[in-house]
């Protein structure tokens, strides 16, 4: 699947910024934050994040405001369009993904599953 960047993954600035903040925090100034998809959850897949110290080949790379994001091959056809947010309110606060693939998702919107059920998610620990 051949795509530009900025059309796999869309960043909203306040999540750029929680980003920077918690590679900063976690000393891994350098590194990113890698956005990816697994089997599970309630609705079928389920959406993870790490922190990663390197880009490992296939990964797609999503920069912005200076901070890089990270998704593998695997995970890249269910998160095409997708976009990360971070979340501050009253009910909760983290980061979320608006994501247009998802036929239906979880109360909580942190699994999901997709019309077609495409791709197989790669196996991954979230942090």
């Amino acid at each position: 699947m051949t795509f530009q960047a900025t059309e796999l993954l869309q960043v909203t600035d306040i999540a750029a910024e929680k980003a920077g903040a918690l590679l900063k925090d976690k000393g891994v100034e350098g590194g990113a934050l890698r956005v990816f998809v697994v089997g599970g959850g309630c609705s079928g897949f389920q959406y993870g994040m790490a922190l990663a110290t390197e880009v490992e080949e296939g990964d797609a790379v999503i920069e912005h405001k200076g901070v890089r994001f990270l998704v593998d091959r695997d995970s890249a056809p269910m998160l095409m369009g997708a976009r990360v947010d971070y979340i501050d309110d009253v009910m909760r606060q983290g980061f979320s993904i608006n994501n247009p693939n998802a036929s239906k998702t979880c109360a909580c919107g942190s699994s999901f599953d997709t019309a077609e059920s495409a791709g197989a998610a790669q196996a991954r620990s979230c942090c």
